[in-house]
């Protein structure tokens, strides 16, 4: 009840299309990402991680995509097709991928009508 109490839940996997899912439902219940890392956890790697918030003022809804490539080539053309979609990038990291290379992370948002 009060208007001024905020949610947070931390979202941090190593498969890109677990996070999109996670961040997906997340938004689904009323969450917007808020921000994102990469990090080297105990356990699993390279992975991950958004920060998502629920709040007073959480009225618009959003749809997620997470897009990820080792190739700027390749991102920017994904860039160009979700902006297409109606998506706006809102998060980027440089992470490592499971082969040593460095792999680019977008978040990329679009209001739902």
């Amino acid at each position: 009840g009060d208007r001024g109490t905020y949610s947070y839940r931390l979202l941090a996997t190593n498969r890109t299309g677990t996070l999109e899912k996670e961040m997906q439902q997340s938004a689904d219940a009323g969450f917007n990402v808020v921000g994102q890392t990469v990090f080297e956890s105990t356990f699993g790697g390279k992975e991950t991680a958004a920060i998502v918030e629920k709040g007073p003022a959480n009225l618009q809804r959003w749809e997620y995509k997470l897009l990820a490539t080792s190739k700027t080539s390749t991102m920017e053309k994904e860039l160009r097709e979700v902006a297409e979609q109606g998506y706006q990038a809102i998060a980027m990291t440089v992470g490592k991928t499971a082969i040593g290379g460095s792999e680019l992370v977008v978040i990329a948002r679009r209001p739902v009508k």
